[in-house]
């Protein structure tokens, strides 16, 4: 046994830990579980437990059920909630097949190919995601409610903001789980919150991303209220995104130096960092398929509400899709402004990076920033700047992926298939479904 395994047993049986979670997620960024009681915990280790994958959604036929789950020891946390059988344990993990091989529809193993990928260029891409939730009361009977009971704006503090005694408790219990919460505060609307922590390796800021998701769900549930990742939960007000700060980096420990930096070039920016940012705008619209899942993600991407509809990038505003923070130097970067937080972060960073390799590889041109607020544009004037929209719907997103084939190869065939297949029957469910706003419109009307 390794090492590193040996220490954890030591800790599990110090810290009187009498359950592991082995935790990993769906191709839909649905994060499942097997627990195993203390008596499993060497097999765990060992990589020697296996479930069902039949069960689980867009993973495997029913004749090729028996899957495999291999933890990354490095993801080792003890939950800092009490329970009472018993303190938790969790190990993120690779999903394998019945005869050890790596499988095709494992979304962290997605991301890790695009990884060695970069690496062959001698890179490594770092990411920072800033995930946006709403705090939502719950009724009598337990469940959910769209009201906040909060008038708190951008950076509110109390008494006004009423979700900031849960939101402190779930930047304790991040810390606990060894994360470095850089910032927590309120955001633009109603009951809306933001929580960032320390950008890293993209691969370990998606399993962070994995756990903040769970943290602030059972935190929030410890406070009688409910937290959603629904990217526009209320008409009217701003949606939550998930933008992700990304940067290319060289070498390694005191030689790691930012590919994004170049001190000597128009706006600071290396060529590399142009045409990272090339590759995604170009890829933009398929991206969009999976950085912006749902049929609601849609309804957060419309002009209005501060949405970064615009295939477009600058230095200066907001209103593009990719925005260049003004640090320079290490912390040179660029922040693609799309996602929601309801996308599967290993798949949404998977996707990004090889647009982003693509562009690089291909010396496509970012072009000019658009330093102007495009909000304020007239179509007119968009077009001919040659500024495209995103799509306008989860149908065309996903019709637009079908046609890139880098994203479709970033993805693989069988998580592309499954994607596509499952987001197909969600968007035909929604249009056949007749909704209040039009029975409000069209019932007397007509």
């Amino acid at each position: 046994m390794a090492t590193k395994a040996v220490e954890i047993l030591k800790t599990c049986d110090k810290e009187g830990v009498r359950f592991l979670r082995l935790q990993f997620t769906d191709i839909l960024g649905i994060i499942k579980n097997v627990e195993v009681p203390r008596s499993q915990f060497e097999k765990a280790l060992d990589g020697e437990i296996q479930f069902d994958g039949s069960s689980i959604e867009g993973f495997t036929r029913i004749e090729e059920s028996d899957m495999g789950l291999v933890p990354d020891l490095e993801t080792f946390r003890i939950f800092p909630w009490s329970h009472t059988n018993g303190k938790v344990a969790r190990l993120v993990c690779d999903v394998i097949t019945a005869d050890g091989k790596p499988f095709a529809g494992c979304p962290r193993q997605t991301l890790k190919r695009q990884r060695e990928k970069a690496k062959e260029l001698g890179f490594s891409l770092m990411t920072g995601p800033e995930a946006e939730f709403f705090l939502f009361r719950r009724d009598a009977s337990g469940d959910p409610v769209v009201d906040t009971h909060d008038s708190g704006g951008y950076f509110d503090l109390t008494p006004v903001d009423r979700g900031e005694d849960a939101r402190r408790d779930i930047v304790v219990a991040l810390e606990a789980m060894g994360f470095e919460v850089e910032a927590a505060h309120h955001e633009v609307a109603p009951g809306q919150h933001e929580i960032d922590f320390k950008y890293g390796d993209a691969v370990v800021t998606a399993d962070k991303v994995t756990t903040f998701k769970l943290v602030v769900k059972k935190v929030a549930m410890d406070h009688g209220l409910h937290a959603t990742f629904m990217p526009k939960p209320i008409f009217g007000v701003n949606g939550s995104g998930m933008h992700v700060h990304q940067s290319l980096m060289t070498g390694t420990g005191a030689g790691m130096k930012n590919a994004f930096f170049d001190a000597k070039a128009p706006y600071q920016l290396s060529k590399t960092a142009m045409y990272y940012i090339g590759g995604v705008l170009k890829h933009a619209k398929a991206i969009a398929a999976v950085t912006n899942p749902l049929v609601n993600s849609y309804k957060r991407l419309v002009p209005g509400y501060e949405a970064p509809v615009n295939v477009a990038w600058s230095e200066k505003n907001r209103s593009p899709m990719v925005r260049i923070p003004a640090r320079r130097g290490m912390g040179t970067r660029c922040e693609v402004r799309m996602p929601d937080p309801a996308c599967n972060p290993y798949l949404a960073f998977a996707v990004m990076l090889a647009a982003g390799l693509d562009g690089i590889k291909n010396r496509i041109d970012a072009g000019e920033p658009v330093n102007e607020n495009i909000f304020e544009m007239s179509e007119r004037e968009k077009r001919r700047r040659k500024i495209e929209q995103l799509p306008a719907n989860l149908s065309d997103a996903l019709d637009c992926l079908e046609k890139d084939d880098v994203v479709k190869n970033a993805l693989g065939e069988h998580i592309h298939q499954h994607f596509v297949e499952a987001k197909r029957a969600e968007w035909a469910t929604y249009i056949s479904r007749v909704h209040p706003w039009e029975v409000e419109e069209y019932l007397q009307a007509y």
